[in-house]
């Protein structure tokens, strides 16, 4: 399908959607931009370590998005609300104060609030980029999965399956889709709303709270324009505002512990055939290396449809 059009998505003017129930217009913009359905192989980039967790668990650890690589990008849509909200503040915007507590409630919540779980696939299985952060000293693979199979286990476990957007115009245009909505759900409910009593500086968090998990499944998939040769797809996990009874898992990072979702990568079908084609990084070992990843591969009763290939990029001793 084709990517996320921005004109799809309804506006929601103060005027005119105050009646619309708060769940029903955050939920219209995060579905469309969930829409998009991926076709071809994605593709998982990993570690040596990584492939033997997925291959024998049949699980692909999904991160807290907070924690992964690429956190900067939630970073990245809080610049974005600030930039929207500078915007409408310059226009006179009748009241500067919902705005500014909005603004000063995402760069908290964005990355202090509720919990989102998320793994990255690509549809490019041999990008140099990626190796560079994969294949540190020759241990990188690229695991190629058939797209159906893996939506077949989003929608078995309730993830949805997101296709990143780079545009800096399209996400422009949701964000102000998204402030819209803010400002619609502020003049339906008023100040102090929710079960939750704030302090005359946050008095709007309540209706801000409203939103917050469709929040985060959008921040989810706005990424920087510069990563937009990685052509990302992103599996996203429904939001958790209880982790001590949901089943997180801790995983150790670079530098910290990391949390963790166990996405089963098996379907109701118990199908053993979920491997479509993998991608050796590079290596000084190639033969060898092809050959211990195939006796593995075999030994679990695994048959990539379209076997395994070497990336074919020299490998360079760091």
């Amino acid at each position: 399908m084709s990517g996320f059009d921005p004109d799809t998505v309804p506006t929601y003017s103060i005027a005119t959607k105050t009646k619309t129930e708060a769940s029903a217009m955050i939920q219209d913009i995060t579905a469309k931009l969930y829409s998009d359905i991926p076709v071809d192989t994605l593709y998982h980039y990993t570690t040596f370590s990584g492939l033997l967790g997925i291959v024998e668990s049949g699980n692909l650890w999904a991160s807290d998005i907070r924690y992964m690589n690429d956190s900067a990008e939630l970073k990245h849509t809080a610049d974005l609300i600030s930039a929207e909200v500078d915007r409408r503040i310059a226009d006179s915007h009748p009241k500067p104060g919902l705005l500014h507590q909005f603004r000063d409630w995402i760069a908290h919540r964005i990355t202090n609030g509720h919990m989102l779980f998320g793994a990255s696939f690509r549809s490019n299985g041999n990008l140099l980029s990626q190796w560079r952060g994969y294949s540190s000293m020759g241990k990188g693979v690229s695991v190629g999965f058939p797209a159906a199979h893996i939506l077949e286990c989003a929608s078995q476990q309730s993830f949805q399956v997101g296709k990143c957007i780079y545009s800096h115009q399209d996400q422009t245009t949701l964000i102000r889709q998204v402030m819209d909505v803010v400002e619609a759900l502020a003049e339906q409910h008023g100040e102090h709303a929710g079960p939750t009593h704030f302090p005359p500086s946050q008095s709007y968090h309540g209706v801000f709270e409203m939103i917050e998990s469709d929040l985060l499944r959008i921040a989810a998939i706005l990424k920087h324009p510069s990563f937009q040769e990685e052509e990302e797809w992103r599996i996203v996990s429904p939001g958790v505002t209880d982790y001590l009874n949901s089943p997180v898992k801790f995983r150790e990072g670079a530098s910290m512990l990391v949390p963790y979702f166990e996405f089963n990568l098996t379907t109701r079908s118990n199908d053993n055939h979920y491997l479509e084609h993998i991608y050796l990084g590079p290596t000084p070992n190639i033969n060898l290396s092809m050959n211990s990843l195939n006796m593995f591969l075999t030994k679990h009763r695994l048959s990539p449809k379209h076997g395994i290939t070497y990336c074919q990029i020299p490998y360079r001793q760091r």
